[in-house]
């Protein structure tokens, strides 16, 4: 809440005074007292507006003020301090050193972090079903997953597009271990703009679509997708050209999400979520009003909110929204499936010896405790939500599940 601490953060300071009080009184937990003034509360919130549907929500949410509103209704005067984060990496040493409330987090730090005993808990769902791409330059020999054995591969070491690259080539090439048995390396890219560019050293990256898009001009292509199909350069067993489905993916667990069950999640500080139990709640809300309402825009029109940051056009935006699972979902609640993303992809950071030991079904479901109450709390307050049914959707291009507040009822997967 104070000055952010790495030098590659971008903080932005918005400090505003919320005013008015609504009519959620029934739904405050009993640490503001009504009627005896708001409390004052500064709030420090990191994003990454780089990446997919977390920037235009909570751009979204800055814009409209969405959060300082509803927290008003809690009864705070709500200061907030947004910041920019190129990825979750410096968030987490942030909040480790309790300088900072809330952050969002893909499946690899948060798994870390759990491992590790870090006081932090889920939220909601922040994006998903981010579409990770292997590229390389135009004209380059590489064209499927079996060339590039023997190669170099740039990608964000210690994060989602690590996971989401050995799962591709681990079902691809039919291997357990990408590095000895297909003599790949891998070398880090700090920014997915750098592994978007395919810099000199390496023969082919491993990146997001937004910077992937970007890149598009300068001669970066790309053979194959997290979703499970080809891209434009792909040529190989499953034919030549883009949108080829792969039989590979059909194998994986996460199927028809695609090799790699892609989640980022909320996370909050325990101290902040039990000191501070409406001003979450409200937070929580404040996501829920943005994703609906960016849901029934126009996506292209969506993605020009965060043109300073994706320098993508209408078209190119569109492709980025259409494929997040808040805008496809229309809500960010968080479901069974949801969390089964963080249970599985903990398997595979332990046989990459990247932690001790997986997390266990037990240790997942009880990082979501702390706050379902408030996950809860948060959809009751809304009135257009979605039915129970529309959780246990198989008929839908995402995994999904009972909600967090049914948790009880969550199968264990083993």
């Amino acid at each position: 809440m104070t000055t952010p601490s790495s030098p590659i953060q971008r903080p932005v300071r918005r400090q505003i005074l919320a005013a008015g009080l609504g009519a959620a009184a029934s739904l405050a937990l009993p640490r503001v007292a009504f009627g005896q003034g708001r409390k004052a509360l500064k709030l420090s919130i990191g994003r990454i507006p780089w990446a997919a549907g977390n920037s235009p929500m909570t751009q979204y949410m800055i814009e409209n003020k969405l959060l300082e509103k509803r927290a008003a209704e809690y009864g705070y005067d709500l200061t907030i301090d947004w910041r920019e984060y190129p990825t979750a990496l410096p968030m987490v040493e942030a909040m480790v050193g309790n300088n900072l409330d809330i952050g969002m987090w893909g499946n690899t730090p948060i798994i870390r972090a759990i491992a590790s005993g870090l006081p932090i808990s889920p939220i909601v769902v922040g994006e998903g079903h981010l579409r990770f791409l292997i590229t390389t330059r135009k004209g380059s020999p590489i064209r499927n997953a079996q060339d590039l054995r023997g190669k170099t591969i740039g990608v964000s070491l210690g994060g989602d597009p690590q996971s989401a690259l050995t799962q591709m080539l681990k079902a691809e090439l039919g291997v357990q271990d990408v590095m000895k048995e297909a003599g790949i390396k891998y070398v880090n890219m700090p920014t997915h703009a750098q592994a978007a560019s395919v810099p000199t050293g390496v023969d082919a990256t491993c990146t997001i679509s937004p910077a992937f898009y970007a890149a598009q001009a300068s001669g970066t292509v790309a053979i194959m997708n997290s979703f499970g199909y080809t891209e434009d350069h792909y040529e190989g067993p499953a034919g030549k050209g883009a949108g080829i489905l792969l039989p590979s993916v059909k194998k994986s667990l996460f199927y028809p999400d695609g090799y790699y069950l892609h989640r980022s999640f909320w996370i909050g500080r325990n101290a902040i979520i039990e000191e501070h139990p409406q001003a979450v709640t409200a937070f929580i809300v404040a996501q829920q009003e943005a994703v609906a309402a960016l849901s029934a825009m126009d996506a292209g029109a969506v993605s020009q909110l965060v043109k300073a940051y994706w320098k993508l056009d209408p078209t190119q935006g569109a492709k980025v929204v259409k494929d997040d699972v808040l805008f496809s979902r229309g809500w960010s609640w968080p479901t069974e499936k949801d969390a089964l993303a963080i249970l599985e992809s903990s398997k595979y950071m332990a046989d990459n010896k990247q932690i001790e030991k997986a997390l266990t079904w037990d240790k997942v479901r009880t990082q979501f405790q702390r706050t379902a109450p408030l996950v809860k709390a948060a959809y009751d307050k809304l009135g257009s939500k979605p039915a129970a049914a529309e959780f246990l959707r198989t008929d839908v291009a995402d995994l999904r599940g009972r909600p967090v507040w049914d948790m009880d009822k969550w199968a264990n997967p083993a």
